[in-house]
């Protein structure tokens, strides 16, 4: 495998728990990573490598059944967004994404709906599970537990990053974070058939993490229009600032832009992603940081074509809706129309 960029931080999650001296030092490498690159690689994250190879193998099974099985767990019969898409299917910067995935959100029962209830709402259900692949349900729900405890330990430790109190974004998780996970697959394109993997955007939610397999791809604009590569580490997981967290340090935590370069023709990549966003009811506030902070603040770097929310629920149904908008058309016409 290779090194990591020298332009991607790799820290050590341990040191959280070491003595008060690499406490800090950890905090200090953490706030520095996530203010100046918005980018990290994690090492020593605490999830178990055989937990983390079975839901590679596993996710690797799903994509090798046949197309039938897997348009039989199609998102278009999702109205959670949950659900299998075949390349070209989500959309990111109006242009397709040549990968198919496979998402799922938190395994919750459908909200009571009437007129008066948001459109967000709608979100939250079950997921849609391969009949053919039984197993996938229970080792891919524990590893959202997993990610999910751990994510959150990892947010105690932004707080303390930021010289706020530890507990100081527990009240937007609660009991029912906005947990999303994605397997994806990225087919290998033969040169002139263009690369969009992914198009070029920022996360729009809280800390998104992703484990990588051998094959590069990744790519991260530091600055503008300088693209560096997050080529896969082993043993690590890459993180990376969604635009929630700066809109709620005020722009002093660095949500950056990165997309994904389609492999060669006779190559394939598979990514896992896990992405922790805050209880869909939830209002982000702005966070009060310490004046020698605040006055590093950037300001939010709001997209004018995909503006921010602070209401969690409407700003993650919106980046749906424009994603995947065969779902869009089929279940929230009155909100689209």
């Amino acid at each position: 495998m290779s090194q990591p960029s020298t332009n991607i931080p790799l820290i050590d999650f341990s040191q959280f728990s070491a003595s008060p001296q690499q406490r800090e030092a950890f905090l200090s490498e953490l706030r520095y990573a996530a203010r100046e690159i918005g980018f990290f690689y994690l090492k020593n994250h605490g999830i178990d490598k055989t937990l983390l190879s079975d839901v590679q193998n596993a996710s690797r099974q799903f994509f090798a059944l046949p197309e039938e099985e897997k348009l039989a767990v199609a998102m278009i019969n999702s109205s959670h967004f949950r659900g299998y898409n075949r390349a070209a299917s989500e959309i990111t910067r109006g242009q397709p994404d040549w990968r198919e995935q496979f998402d799922l959100g938190a395994e919750r029962a459908k909200l009571p709906i009437d007129d008066n209830t948001p459109a967000w709402a709608r979100l939250q259900g079950p997921n849609q599970w391969p009949e053919t692949l039984p197993e996938l349900r229970p080792l891919l729900l524990r590893w959202q537990r997993e990610m999910t405890a751990m994510s959150l330990r990892l947010l105690r430790a932004f707080a303390l990053a930021l010289k706020l109190p530890e507990e100081a974004f527990d009240p937007l998780y609660g009991e029912k974070p906005n947990e999303h996970i994605k397997l994806i697959r990225y087919p290998g394109r033969p040169e002139g058939e263009g690369n969009q993997g992914v198009g070029a955007h920022k996360d729009s939610g809280f800390l998104s993490f992703l484990l990588q397999d051998e094959q590069r791809g990744l790519q991260v604009e530091v600055e503008k229009d300088q693209w560096v590569e997050a080529l896969p580490v082993p043993d690590t997981l890459v993180v990376n600032i969604g635009e929630l967290l700066e809109l709620a340090t005020n722009g002093y935590l660095r949500a950056t832009v990165h997309r994904v370069v389609s492999p060669p023709a006779a190559g394939e990549r598979l990514s896992l992603a896990f992405f922790l966003g805050a209880q869909l009811d939830a209002v982000v506030p702005l966070f009060p940081l310490p004046p020698e902070l605040a006055k590093e603040a950037r300001g939010e770097a709001s997209d004018p074509l995909n503006p921010l929310f602070r209401d969690v629920g409407f700003n993650y149904l919106k980046g749906r809706l424009r994603s995947h908008p065969d779902v869009a058309q089929r279940y929230y016409a009155d909100v689209t129309r």
